[in-house]
């Protein structure tokens, strides 16, 4: 069973970073493209960061020139957050898509204000 385990998540003041952290159980090179999606309550959950197996990266509007997402050549999926905004608060989630689809459980991310 493919797991995904999200960790980096917390409390931050607005103007702060967070790097958060995806780690899978087996190599990310198995998926055709990983990612980060977010959601708030009350919200539609947004995309908000993705990259390709080959490398190509996509951002939603919201997070360009402030978010960076990465990876190590083995298992883990990085999400750089800097210049963090109340409005970025939300449950982030790790996600894979490629021979099935799958998601972490999620990590908490608080900005204040």
């Amino acid at each position: 069973q493919v797991q995904l385990v999200e960790s980096g998540g917390g409390l931050v003041q607005a103007g702060g970073s967070l790097r958060l952290s995806c780690a899978a159980s087996l190599s990310i090179f198995s998926f055709n493209v990983m990612g980060w999606y977010r959601q708030a309550p009350g919200n539609q959950r947004e995309l908000v960061a993705s990259i390709t197996s080959g490398g190509r990266t996509n951002y939603a509007d919201s997070v360009k020139g402030r978010f960076t997402i990465s990876r190590d050549n083995a298992k883990t999926v990085y999400l750089q957050m800097n210049s963090l905004k109340p409005e970025d608060t939300a449950v982030y989630y790790c996600y894979a898509n490629g021979f099935d689809d799958f998601r972490g459980q999620g990590t908490q991310v608080t900005v204040s204000s």
